[in-house]
């Protein structure tokens, strides 16, 4: 995984969690600027460094070596990078109430459905080629609490 890339994981992961750079900082023990450069593509982090920010997210750091030429078949595309729209809608009340009753009714584990929402949506936004209005988003995640909690019979 390439710097970039990184630093958009950590930012989903961050943005997913609802947590701000600086409360990741202080549970790592790390500087706001340096996790701040990280997401956005700068520095070299430290395998140490990962591992506190995992920590700091509720999560492990795993490395994994792959072949010099990338080729992998069953290797996971890169993060898309996570729009500000959708990083400022990642830290509410409500963008957690939703993702609990989805969550919820369909029996998943909040903290990884909240990152593969963010992931999703910014992959939405992405498609789009422009960020996304925070009434927008709401749409969208009131169109999947439907779908959650009220499936279509079939």
């Amino acid at each position: 995984m390439d710097h970039p890339a990184i630093g958009r994981e950590l930012r989903a992961r961050r943005t997913a969690a609802g947590r701000t750079v600086a409360s990741v900082a202080a549970d790592a023990g790390l500087s706001v600027p340096y996790i701040a450069n990280l997401e956005n593509g700068r520095g070299n982090p430290t395998t140490t460094a990962l591992t506190r920010l995992a920590e700091a997210l509720g999560m492990r750091l795993v490395v994994t070596l792959e072949p010099a030429d990338g080729s992998r078949p069953d290797a996971p595309s890169a993060p898309v990078p996570v729009p500000s729209s959708l990083v400022r809608l990642g830290r509410t009340a409500r963008f957690r109430d939703v993702v609990g009753v989805v969550a919820a009714t369909s029996d998943l584990d909040a903290d990884e459905l909240a990152a593969r929402l963010v992931a999703g949506l910014a992959a939405i936004a992405r498609a789009l080629g422009k960020d996304v209005a925070e009434a927008d988003w709401w749409r969208l995640l009131d169109a999947l609490v439907l779908v959650a909690a009220h499936p279509a019979v079939s």
